[in-house]
């Protein structure tokens, strides 16, 4: 968990990765609400797999944010 915590804290212009990976987790999440929110008020048409595969970057992500952020407990 060393390796986690030393890359999880490690700063890039001023701020942790952990940071960073935080919003872009963030992002993704919304940008995956998004896809369905405009196909269901029909203002565009993205094909489902678009959604399901922002879903899985989404939950990828998360699960990477969520080790740096526990590495330093463990």
């Amino acid at each position: 968990m060393e390796i986690i915590r030393r890359i999880a804290y490690t700063y890039f212009l001023g701020l942790p990765i952990i940071f960073y990976m935080g919003i872009i987790t963030y992002l993704l999440l919304i940008l995956t609400s998004l896809v369905m929110i405009l196909n269901r008020r029909r203002i565009t048409r993205f094909p489902l797999k678009y959604h399901s595969r922002l879903g899985y970057i989404t939950i990828l992500a998360a699960t990477i944010h969520g080790l740096m952020a526990a590495s330093v407990y463990l």
